[in-house]
């Protein structure tokens, strides 16, 4: 990989054969784990301004009609986490000749308050071409991580470095797009949900945290148009898990942009408040979602199941199960445009035209080999294939057939080998071990798809960001319906592995030592469940959440894993922290193997300057409908202070009070739960007691901590779009 320095430059074409599509990543790491920003794409003209506002993609505009740019979220790393943007730069226009990216900061924070700031490209092999580390951030709001741009029929790329403190506003403002500063407002503190979240001001709205900019991107409905049947988080499919959307600091829901003023803040004399509104994501066309609530049913009684298009009948073989997963998830990707793009934009997909097959032959030796699929997109005449390796329920991937995969594509020229299956990859684990050739040019990628992470783009998009048109979201609704039927055998990751009982046992009985390989492989099958309740979370909320790294780049995941597993064999625990995109926020994850016990919690600071009888009071109000069984800790500067339940602290508010009149800093909360004490095959085992236990965490208490928070409503920059300000 070719290390760059502030202010060089250099062309794709030197660094890779084939740069066409690019993966651009950013990253990030805080020692306190609760660090993040926001990234953006800018496309800009000869001039250095945006064509128009819809050049401008970010969290609420995050794909390009085209799909020459892509937004594809954050994924956990070994650091922390990384935002990934697609590039396709075969389909950028002509009259584009710099790609900026960027990222900003909101709620008061800071780029010097993050760590290991870093910019690479890969191609679409996934192999590294260039990185670019920043280590002078200080104050800035907002930065230029580097641009990719156009220099005699080729790109090239420069690593920029170049901060502003006017925030994402400022940076905007830059590259041609309005900006109307609106004043800042104080937010009515008690009663008021949501309000430091993203809005909903116009088409393409962004909230950026924080601070709003409203962009507009050419609707053809109009500014400020809903679109029809838009979903709230509370809408769900008929199998999926309920979890409430009622304010937060972890939904991001919030301040829709109005004439007057943010929600939250104080209405003119004369009319009522405005209500605070969920964030609807919106980009340059009307998206379409599910609906809100399920239309009444014709059914004369319960026992009448509607027609599905994919049914699933018992299958007879796993054989049967994986054809059909394979067969509807490939048709499905071809049909809806968005949903392939998702999936395959990563694995350095072009953005073209897409077909799929299942059950390809192709010779092999002695005798041809069947991949379960193929994946054909065209664009500019040029093909991308990636052949499909498909398991189903708890059967592992092959080794040797993903290597005849590897070696069927190296030789007929096919750019990707993809492996589909209940497991989740983790870096430094892989979940086949497969050889390279290096005397051949052509370089073949090997990526790892979950079905947890497939089930998770698609309510992404039904629930939350919106199809193209009301069939797709009916395909998108079906697909989902049938792979969370439980005879589908795409359930995600489903088992802790052969070494759970007998670490479980050791912890028992104190027999297991430090050193012991088999505390290793659970440690890495917890990371696995952490990450497969991080997607599902994500897809009910509508947000990204990941697990919270605090390791430094360029730690090795096998030493840290194994600190984790001596740290099991001593303590009897499992950890682990989860953070939802924009939330305030971590949630803690302890399963302790000792006393069988899961304990789920979250830290609470103390709103400033408030009495502290009068917060312990207002604390209790707004937990009102939590479990009774609810922990409720003070926390004081250094130590803990008093605690008890809900139940019994619910009378008596003043008990939560330090007896010596010491500080509160904030309030701990907790809930317990048992575990369940199978393997996890089973709704009984430990894998479905975790995700019991951080739904209702989640939804009885978490939802509710945004009346608690008292803050200022955040300065709402409006971006125009030439008919005035959205």
């Amino acid at each position: 990989m070719h290390e760059m320095s502030k202010g060089a430059n250099i062309g794709l074409a030197a660094l890779s054969d084939d740069a066409g599509s690019v993966v651009v990543g950013l990253s990030w790491s805080s020692a306190t784990g609760d660090g993040d920003a926001d990234v953006s794409v800018l496309l800009v003209d000869g001039d250095g301004k945006v064509r128009s506002d819809a050049d401008f993609y970010f969290y609420n505009h995050p794909a390009a009609e085209d799909g020459s740019v892509q937004l594809l979220g954050k994924v956990p790393t070994e650091n922390g986490s990384e935002d990934r943007i697609s590039l396709d730069l075969t389909a950028i226009p002509s009259d584009v000749a710099t790609v900026v990216v960027a990222a900003s900061q909101y709620g008061g924070a800071c780029f010097g308050d993050l760590e290991d700031l870093r910019m690479t490209v890969t191609d679409r092999s996934g192999e590294a071409l260039l990185g670019f580390s920043i280590a002078d951030a200080t104050i800035e709001t907002a930065f230029i991580f580097g641009e990719l741009y156009r220099r005699n029929d080729e790109w090239k790329f420069r690593a920029v470095g170049q901060g502003y403190e006017t925030g994402l506003a400022g940076l905007a403002t830059d590259f041609g797009i309005t900006v109307d500063e609106a004043e800042d407002e104080e937010e009515d503190g008690e009663g008021t949900e949501g309000t430091e979240g993203r809005g909903e001001a116009g088409e393409g709205a962004v909230t950026a945290g924080r601070s709003e900019v409203s962009v507009g991107t050419g609707s053809a409905g109009g500014a400020g148009e809903t679109s029809p049947g838009a979903a709230d988080a509370d809408a769900r499919a008929d199998d999926g898990v309920r979890i409430p959307a009622q304010a937060t600091s972890t939904n991001r829901a919030a301040a829709a942009s109005v004439p007057h003023a943010a929600v939250g803040a104080p209405a003119p004399p004369g009319e009522a408040p405005q209500p605070a509104r969920r964030r609807v994501t919106r980009t340059a066309k009307k998206k379409v979602t599910l609906p809100k609530a399920a239309k009444k049913s014709l059914a004369e009684n319960d026992s009448w199941k509607p027609a599905r298009l994919f049914p699933v009948p018992s299958y007879k073989s796993d054989r049967e199960r994986e054809v059909r997963a394979t067969s509807v998830l490939l048709s499905v990707m071809a049909e809806v445009p968005e949903f392939g793009r998702r999936l395959t934009a990563g694995f350095g997909a072009p953005a073209g035209r897409m077909q799929t097959f299942t059950e390809v032959s192709l010779p092999h030796g002695d005798s041809p080999k069947r991949p379960d699929g193929v994946i054909r997109t065209e664009r500019a005449g040029k093909l991308w294939t990636a052949l499909v390796e498909t398991k189903t329920n708890g059967n592992p991937l092959k080794s040797e057939q993903v290597q005849n995969y590897m070696d069927i594509a190296a030789r007929r020229g096919y750019e990707a080998v993809i492996t589909l299956s209940n497991d989740v990859a983790l870096e430094g684990s892989p979940l086949v071990e497969v050889k390279t050739d290096g005397r051949r040019k052509h370089k073949v990628s090997l990526w790892h798809l979950s079905w947890a992470e497939v089930t998770h783009q698609a309510q992404m998009l039904i629930r939350h960001e919106g199809v193209g048109n009301a069939a797709h979201a009916w395909l998108l609704q079906e697909l989902l319906h049938y792979l969370q039927h439980e005879n589908s055998g795409c359930h995600g990751f489903q088992n802790m592995g052969p070494s759970w009982v007998p670490v479980r046992n050791g912890i028992d009985g104190e027999t297991l030592c430090q050193g012991d390989p088999r505390a290793v492989e659970v440690v890495e099958s917890w990371e696995r469940l952490i990450r497969q309740v991080c997607l599902r979370l994500g897809g009910e909320l509508g947000q990204k959440a990941l697990p919270v790294q605090r390791a430094k780049r360029g730690s090795d995941p096998k030493s840290r894993r194994t600190e984790l597993a001596d740290r099991l064999c001593e303590e009897g625990k499992l950890s682990a922290e989860l953070r939802v995109d924009g939330a305030q926020n971590i949630l803690s994850l302890t399963a302790d193997l000792r006393t069988g016990r899961i304990r789920t919690s979250i830290d609470v600071p103390a709103p400033e300057g408030a009495y502290p009888l009068s917060v312990a009071k207002r604390l209790l109000r707004v937990l009102d409908d939590a479990p009774a069984d609810l922990h409720v800790e003070t926390l004081l500067e250094g130590r803990s202070g008093p605690r008890g339940t809900l139940e019994r602290l619910r009378p008596e508010p003043g008990d939560l009070l330090p007896k010596d009149g010491a500080a509160i800093a904030g309030f701990r909360l907790s809930l317990f739960k048992g575990m369940g004490s199978s393997r996890g095959s089973t709704e009984s085992g430990f894998i479905r007691s975790i995700d019991e236990a951080v739904d209702r965490f989640y939804g009885s208490v978490v939802t509710h901590l945004g009346q608690f928070e008292q803050r200022r409503a955040p300065r709402a920059p409006s971006v125009a779009d030439g008919s005035g300000v959205l």
